[in-house]
């Protein structure tokens, strides 16, 4: 008889829920948004290069095109985003590739969100940790990142004196 439920029924399809609760809720706990132009190949080529540990923690399981995190999400990337304009805030060069650091966020927040510039698409990194290891990470990224050209560098007071 097909509609009849039976205990043996009832307790299938609980169980098959749950399973599939479970199972959206970690692909869920590890989905990273990814970047609008996160699906771009040089993206890819970042991701595919870049090391198992950074700062001394692991690369995290995650999901999202041209993304990668480590320690817990305590750093993340995410290759694709939109290119800095030219400006004053701090920009960093770390082994040849030029960083600019969103210095409000930091002060607010006390989160580093640093961004290529001059490269396209851009990458950026999201670090909740301690200051000091910025300048080490930075470098520890640098072969991935430097996959993509760059095509401006950034310039200070005494470049255009």
């Amino acid at each position: 008889m097909r509609g009849v439920l039976t205990p043996a029924r009832v307790v299938v399809a609980v169980v098959a829920v749950a399973v599939i609760a479970t199972a959206l809720l970690v692909v869920d706990s590890r989905t990273v948004d990814s970047a609008p132009r996160g699906g771009d190949a040089r993206c890819s080529e970042v991701v595919d290069r870049l090391p198992d540990e950074v700062g001394a923690q692991s690369r995290d399981w995650v999901i999202g095109d041209g993304v990668a995190a480590w320690g817990d999400r305590s750093l993340v990337l995410r290759c694709g985003v939109g290119e800095p304009e030219p400006t004053t805030s701090l920009c960093l060069t770390a082994e040849g590739v030029d960083w600019v650091l969103d210095e409000r966020t930091l002060k607010a927040e006390g989160v580093s969100v640093l961004t290529t510039y001059g490269r396209s698409p851009a990458v950026e990194i999201t670090y909740d940790g301690p200051r000091e290891d910025v300048g080490g990470i930075l470098v520890e990224l640098k072969e991935a990142v430097a996959r993509i050209p760059q095509g401006a560098k950034c310039i200070g007071a005494g470049d255009t004196l």
